[in-house]
């Protein structure tokens, strides 16, 4: 059974959401899948960590940064947080730091770029609504496949031969 997009995309192209290639890795594990868990927020990533706090049941997290690219929303802490907890990866419409670190640990990490800067902590944002970036819809509860030839999205899980 793959996972792979490219194959998921032979099998199932009119069934799925193709994301916009404007995310880049930086997790080391290239390719996870999972159900979608979505946050809303801008330069604040204290939703992040008391979600990433809970088991992940190997989830993807999607966090709509608002596509800020004046500081990071996820580090080296936080990806430690989402392995340990069991989350597959992070799909991040923002920025992350810590890359050198980011790239050494077992979990999926795509987003648009990294920045030395940490976010601020005020505590808003919304959790699981829908958001949209790079001409995708992400809702609760969507199937996330994510590898190196891109991200995405189905309402069911896939499975090609």
């Amino acid at each position: 059974m793959s996972h792979a997009t490219a194959d998921l995309c032979d099998a199932h192209s009119e069934r799925l959401q193709i994301a916009e290639p404007v995310l880049r890795d930086f997790g080391g594990r290239h390719s996870f899948h999972g159900r979608v868990v979505t946050l809303k927020l801008f330069e604040d990533n204290s939703l992040v960590r008391s979600t990433l706090e809970h088991a992940g049941h190997g989830q993807v997290l999607v966090v709509d940064g608002g596509g800020s690219l004046r500081c990071a929303v996820v580090g080296d802490q936080l990806a430690a947080l989402a392995q340990a907890n069991g989350w597959a990866g992070l799909i991040v419409n923002g920025c992350v730091r810590d890359s050198a670190e980011l790239a050494q640990m077992d979990i999926g990490i795509k987003a648009l770029a990294s920045h030395p800067l940490r976010s601020v902590k005020r505590g808003e944002g919304q959790v699981d609504i829908p958001v949209r970036f790079a001409g995708v819809e992400f809702c609760p509860g969507q199937y996330l496949y994510a590898d190196s030839d891109g991200i995405i999205v189905a309402t069911h899980p896939l499975e090609t031969g």
